[in-house]
């Protein structure tokens, strides 16, 4: 390569949060392990570099000793630098942006390492539900990788969102729970369907959720939750008659005898269970609960906790099994009901 195709394949994102020596050092490193930097060739002086990436020489120096410890680059002292070789070439080289840690998110992250296999070199990182915190990883990580898997669940600004993925190249992107209004073009995705989904499994249930006098929902107001979750249920609950209550704050709600809830969030459960205790309900009898997405510690949690979930395990498998078969495939993930003593 030319000196001045070397330069092109390297890009800093000025308005990004993250360090530009760690985003150039990034870029070294991503075109190394694409296999577009070889072993020996020559880099850019510190002073070229630093003037046709518009930034200060320190950064730059920064980075080439950055890449010197971790023994991707080598240098003759006063002549030049150059690329040692010294690092993973695998083909596959993936990033995953999760919306936020959980024990759910962990079986997905799990499932996926194992299908994907050793050789594969993953990066995680975490946005929590933020788009500036989604963008500013994003953006100058834009190529870097050979393919993009994405949990787009964001508290605002999702038409920016959508406007950011759509710069990732299709065939590199995989988009996992739900998708995302106004990104275009072939690429693969795991789904939910949100509305049928809990539509479904609440009908599944029969006679178990219509004993109750009332059902409600805790859907927090500032949610990251889609709110097809409550056309769903909203739907469910006016065909079947029931009494409904949609309920964005549980510590203003009174519980009483005779009440169904689905909660979403893991601290409405822990809130929930925890009255009902002090009120000395029995689970299943005088009041019921069913919670979102299927973790272990529910199959104990006073005598099980019924959740309806997808499988999360599969959505892992799943969006490995697009990344190595180079597929753009829409794939629904199952959704079910786990019946426990708390219904």
């Amino acid at each position: 390569m030319t000196e001045r195709e070397i330069i092109k394949a390297i890009s800093v994102d000025h308005i990004s949060a993250v360090p530009k020596y760690l985003q150039l050092a990034d870029a070294i490193v991503s075109n190394v392990k694409s296999g577009k930097f070889g072993k020996g060739m020559l880099m850019p002086s510190i002073n070229i570099l630093s003037d046709e990436l518009d930034i200060s020489r320190p950064t730059t120096q920064k980075a080439y000793k950055h890449l010197q410890q971790s023994k991707v680059m080598d240098s003759v002292p006063g002549k030049c630098y150059f690329i040692t070789g010294n690092i993973s070439k695998s083909p596959l080289r993936i990033a995953l942006f999760f919306n936020k840690l959980s024990a759910h998110k962990k079986i997905i992250y799990d499932a996926f390492i194992q299908t994907t296999g050793a050789d594969v070199d993953v990066d995680l990182f975490i946005y929590n539900n933020d788009f500036f915190t989604f963008k500013n990883l994003l953006e100058p990580r834009l190529r870097d990788y050979s393919h993009y898997v994405i949990i787009p669940h964001f508290l605002d600004n999702s038409e920016g969102a959508a406007r950011i993925i759509n710069r990732i190249p299709k065939h590199k992107l995989v988009l996992l729970d739900k998708h995302v209004e106004g990104v275009t073009g072939e690429f693969g995705s795991v789904y939910e369907h949100f509305e049928n989904d809990i539509y479904s499994a609440l009908a599944g249930a029969g006679k178990l959720v219509e004993k109750y006098n009332t059902i409600k929902i805790v859907f927090p107001e500032s949610s990251y939750f889609p709110v097809e979750i409550l056309k769903g249920f909203n739907l469910f609950c006016k065909e079947k008659k029931l009494s409904r209550l949609v309920i964005n704050d549980l510590e203003e709600d009174k519980t009483k005898k005779g009440d169904l809830y689905i909660t979403l969030i893991e601290t409405d459960l822990v809130l929930l269970v925890e009255r009902m205790v002090n009120m000395n309900f029995v689970l299943g009898k005088d009041a019921g609960i069913i919670s979102y997405n299927e973790t272990p510690i529910k199959k104990i949690i006073r005598e099980g906790i019924t959740t309806i979930s997808t499988d999360f395990q599969k959505m892992g498998e799943e969006a490995a099994k697009l990344i190595l078969n180079n597929s753009t495939a829409k794939v629904r993930v199952p959704f079910s009901m786990i019946r426990r003593a708390s219904l």
